[in-house]
């Protein structure tokens, strides 16, 4: 999963890094303000994927989480496709681990962990919220056609790809990172939910 997944998805985060850095995400996000008392912002909780998130949460046994190795090849390929991507660019690396390691696993990962992907979605900034919605279609849809495909039809495991992540000095700069973060958990908490959230 991570060797056919880290192609596709650095080439979505490729094309967001550069509509960002030429000032067009932004641009996309100003407008959608204008627009936003004609087409307010939607919920993305209400389909089977969303409902059957919920069910899965109330039900899990917090201490018994099963790790689905498919699931974390992709997820660790586009994390890794995003560290590169920035340090192509030439971002430093307490940025880049910052911005595609920390805020995933101490921020990002329990909020989603705890209420959803939703739910974390609609309580970030109008930013966010506009941009995973303009861009989740765009990874569904890479992912979906040239990775799975990719795992379904047998393709050979890129050896290349896999000893790049290997030997990336991006985890000697986690280890660094890390030696330096406080020692509090978050906590989510909140009795809400994204059907009670107005966003105005």
């Amino acid at each position: 999963a991570y060797s056919a997944s880290y192609m596709p998805a650095k080439e979505i985060l490729q094309e967001i890094y550069d509509e960002v850095s030429s000032g067009n995400e932004i641009r996309t996000v100003i407008m959608h303000g204008k627009r936003i008392d004609k087409f307010p912002v939607g919920k993305i909780d209400g389909t089977d994927t969303w409902q059957v998130g919920e069910k899965v949460r109330e039900s899990r046994d917090e201490e018994n989480i099963p790790l689905n190795p498919f699931t974390a090849g992709v997820y660790v390929a586009t994390m890794m496709a995003q560290i590169d991507v920035l340090l192509e660019a030439g971002h430093p690396y307490s940025e880049v681990v910052n911005e595609s390691v920390i805020e995933a696993v101490d921020s990002l990962c329990p909020y989603m962990h705890y209420r959803g992907v939703a739910f974390m979605v609609d309580n970030c900034s109008f930013t966010a919220k506009t941009g995973s919605r303009k861009w989740a279609p765009r990874f569904d849809y890479i992912l979906d056609q040239l990775a799975y495909t990719a795992v379904d039809n047998g393709k050979p495991v890129d050896e290349d790809i896999i000893s790049a992540f290997q030997n990336h000095r991006v985890h000697a700069a986690v280890t660094a990172c890390c030696e330096l973060r406080p020692s509090v958990d978050i906590s989510v908490g909140s009795a809400s939910s994204t059907k009670e959230i107005v966003i105005e």
